[in-house]
């Protein structure tokens, strides 16, 4: 935000329908670049990624990763329209279009130009997009929101009361319910709070007894549970609370 240029910050201020009360005070010296302007509103993000975001950043990542690793097995198993299909509920591909539960009536042409899709903890009911139709086409859709998110994974099998930590281990249970979604030993050490080579460690042994396959892809490992797995962590699922939502109701197509 900090670098970007003046005419930008003048052209997304003009978009903006209802711009908040801090923008409208400071408008005239934003759209100028003004720069103790951007360092005093600068400051105030980092001191708000400080005190609301640091502390459930591992969580917020481990939610992105997640869901990357099932949308990569969906265009892995079944191609592009697979992927598109696994973008459900909020999301329906009906070739050639692409639907999406969106506040307004919107079409968004994508004109030869590829579509980024952008999974976000941040993004609540509905799907969003660019406002600038001159922008690279993006669409950044909600990822999938488990009762007590923002906790570690460690920490909400506790609550459960896991059965499955009695069989496996506290850790190595842990493991394997972050590995039903598919991830590397990065991602894995990342999810669960622990070194690389602790995970690597947790993986050798739940590879060895059967309940997860790993493969290697040039300098990473992706993990994926095998049938015994899957299997095993269905029957010691501990039950979840359904969560609600409200669709808005109007379509945006690209």
């Amino acid at each position: 935000m900090l670098s970007t240029p003046a005419e930008r910050l003048r052209k997304d201020l003009a978009l903006l329908p209802a711009p908040p009360s801090w923008a409208r005070t400071w408008a005239s010296t934003l759209a100028d670049a003004d720069r103790t302007a951007l360092a005093a509103i600068g400051e105030a993000l980092h001191d708000y990624h400080s005190a609301a975001l640091a502390p459930v950043w591992p969580r917020l990542q481990a939610l992105v990763d997640a869901d990357r690793a099932q949308r990569a097995r969906a265009l892995i198993d079944h191609g592009t329209e697979g992927l598109l299909r696994s973008l459900g509920p909020t999301l329906r591909w009906r070739p050639p279009v692409l639907e999406a539960d969106y506040p307004v009536d919107r079409d968004l042409y994508l004109n030869g130009r590829g579509l980024l899709l952008v999974p976000s903890v941040f993004c609540w009911r509905t799907p969003v997009t660019l406002v600038d139709p001159e922008l690279r086409p993006v669409l950044v859709y909600p990822v999938s929101h488990e009762a007590g998110w923002w906790l570690r994974p460690a920490d909400r099998a506790h609550a459960e009361g896991d059965r499955l930590s009695q069989l496996l281990g506290h850790s190595r249970a842990t493991a394997l319910r972050v590995i039903q979604d598919g991830c590397t030993t990065g991602e894995l050490a990342r999810r669960i709070g622990v070194t690389a080579p602790t995970a690597s460690q947790h993986t050798a042994i739940l590879r060895e007894t059967g309940l997860i396959i790993s493969v290697r892809c040039r300098n990473t490992v992706l993990h994926t549970l095998t049938p015994l797995g899957i299997d095993l962590l269905s029957i010691n699922l501990a039950p979840q609370p359904k969560a609600r939502s409200t669709i808005s109701r109007g379509a945006a197509q690209s």
